[in-house]
């Protein structure tokens, strides 16, 4: 089973629609590039002695640089979200439960945890 093509990723108020670009065994990903930047989201399994599931939201933008302002860069970030289980003992729902705790204990009052975190607090 895949997810559906396309997938919509809202960031910063506006909805983006991601076509699948790619689609692999145990990968998919999903992406919109203009000539400035590119938003993708990629999903991956593996599968072992662990199941590996990840998810990652990664974008890139043409920036100045802040060395040589007359020229552009393109920097990229990534968020990741990996849930990484025996490949026996925990059901898909007790899997789900623990990532809306972390889920939920990071967008909680705000994003205030996730501020925190970016902030460098530990």
């Amino acid at each position: 089973m895949s997810f559906a093509d396309p997938q919509s990723v809202t960031l910063s108020g506006t909805a983006n629609s991601l076509p699948r670009v790619s689609s692999g065994a145990n990968a998919g990903t999903f992406a919109l590039t203009n000539d400035y930047a590119t938003l993708a989201l990629e999903v991956s399994h593996s599968y072992g002695k662990r199941t590996r599931r990840t998810i990652q939201l990664r974008q890139t933008k043409l920036s100045a640089d802040p060395l040589i302002p007359a020229q552009n860069i393109n920097p990229a970030m990534r968020v990741y979200m990996v849930v990484d289980a025996p490949s026996h003992g925990f059901t898909a729902t007790e899997q789900k439960a623990l990532v809306d705790a972390l889920t939920a204990y990071l967008t909680a009052s705000s994003g205030a945890k996730v501020t925190q975190l970016l902030g460098g607090e530990n």
